[in-house]
């Protein structure tokens, strides 16, 4: 019982360690798109990034200081709201940004990879691309960078206000104020190009390495198939019965769960049986348990 805990231990501690490597690395490839790229062509996002961004602009107050005080006067206002796990992810992933961003900022000042206003729709791109990235990452790893989670907390707690409707309010708010500082809708249009790039670029990161794909399968030649796909594409299959409800006639339903890549595999496998058979196939989000993804908090 000893040797499986101390296994068990061990498992944990190498899973934290590589959860702590990702969460930096994210967090860097975060700071670099936002020092490189961002701040030299003054756009504001969403976030409490886009607050410091607002800052640096008006009054050069360096953006690493005000992402930690900020972030930091938050959670204390919000600490009710929030879980003790979520907290002290917070704290550590907003000291490593806050340390991250003040080491780069000044060091791409000096040496500018960009010329400012060059082409400034691409540096967005780029700068949104690699800051989605890096937050993917720090989702992906169980990581967490404060910002606007922990004033929809607060929103969902007092008004009852939907995750994405409060994302929304809070970025567009943000992004929009930018107007009173340059007095420039192009500077708004750049904000929600940045935001919308980072939004798909995060997602892809968490949800990209566990695409699944659902199979449900309909034809007389059921048993062939299974066996076919248990030991050709080594997936399990599982066998339901049903019955038609015009012909009120009973039928076998075989239900495969496969990674994306092996789609087309099975595909193959069931024309080569049945040509004619029922196929349907449907996209998840992610499968947990034996064979794909383990079951993570």
């Amino acid at each position: 019982m000893s040797k499986i805990t101390d296994i068990a231990r061990k498992n944990m501690n190498k899973q934290l360690y590589k959860d702590f490597f990702f969460i930096c690395f994210g967090i860097m490839l975060y700071g670099f798109g936002y020092t490189a790229f961002i701040l030299p062509e003054q756009v504001v996002m969403g976030g409490v990034a886009g607050i410091s961004a607002l800052l640096f602009y008006a009054f050069g107050f360096p953006p690493a200081i005000s992402i930690w005080v900020l972030n930091v006067s938050l959670l204390l206002i919000a600490f009710r709201a929030l879980t003790r796990q979520f907290t002290i992810r917070t704290i550590i992933g907003v000291s490593i940004m806050s340390v991250i961003i003040g080491a780069l900022q000044p060091f791409f000042q000096a040496h500018p990879i960009i010329t400012a206003g060059e082409d400034k729709f691409m540096h967005v791109i780029i700068g949104g691309a690699m800051s989605g990235a890096g937050l993917g990452l720090v989702f992906s790893h169980n990581g967490s960078t404060g910002g606007t989670d922990i004033i929809i907390a607060l929103l969902n707690k007092h008004f009852r206000m939907s995750f994405g409707r409060a994302m929304q309010f809070i970025d567009i708010t943000i992004i929009s104020s930018s107007y009173f500082l340059f007095h420039s809708t192009e500077t708004i249009v750049y904000g929600v190009a940045f935001t919308l790039i980072a939004s798909y670029v995060c997602d892809y990161v968490i949800n990209g390495s566990r695409q699944t794909v659902q199979f449900i399968i309909i034809s007389k030649e059921y048993e062939k198939i299974a066996d076919t796909i248990n030991t050709k594409v080594n997936r399990g299959v599982t066998l339901i019965k049903g019955q038609g409800w015009y012909s009120k006639q009973e039928s076998d339903i075989l239900i495969v769960l496969a990674r994306k890549y092996e789609s087309q595999e099975i595909f193959y496998y069931i024309k080569s049986i049945d040509p004619y058979a029922l196929v349907s196939q449907s996209f998840c989000n992610g499968v947990f348990g034996q064979g794909f993804d383990s079951l993570r908090s």
